[in-house]
């Protein structure tokens, strides 16, 4: 984590491109799935255990703006952070930026990701479930800027 981000990074293989040599745009919302996993994995294991209790966080929605293209062996860093957070829903953001020689970045993507905690119910439907504690204190250290 740095500042008010959590970074994952990924450099672009062969399996990431389409028959242009460009990343295919379902990557973009790959990374942003992988990501989440990494955070939860690196701060919340406690909480990614308790899944066993039938808690999990469903992708409610997610999409991606592409600015400018990837391609093979780019450098990739995805910058996670928090946005609206609810009971039981939140709002992840994600910047893409490509390393460049020299040390500096280029924006060329951003996005956006709503989850809903759930649980299954005593019929196992699903239903909403709040937010684990521990899991709602991490997400306020990677809170972006207020819009």
């Amino acid at each position: 984590m740095t500042g008010d981000a959590y970074e994952y990074r990924h450099v672009v293989g062969i399996e990431d491109t389409d028959l242009l040599g460009n990343v295919n745009y379902v990557n973009y919302i790959r990374w942003q799935g992988r990501a989440r996993e990494m955070f939860l994995r690196d701060f919340v294991p406690d909480v990614v255990a308790g899944f066993a209790d039938g808690v999990r966080l469903l992708t409610v929605s997610c999409h991606c703006d592409y600015l400018r293209e990837l391609a093979v062996f780019d450098e990739v860093i995805i910058r996670m952070r928090q946005g609206e957070l609810g009971q039981s829903q939140s709002v992840m953001t994600y910047e893409y930026w490509r390393q460049l020689p020299g040390g500096g970045e280029e924006l060329v993507a951003t996005g956006e990701q709503r989850i809903a905690c759930v649980r299954p119910d005593e019929k196992g439907h699903l239903v909403p479930a709040r937010i684990p504690e521990q899991m709602r204190r991490l997400l306020e250290q990677v809170r972006g800027p207020r819009r």
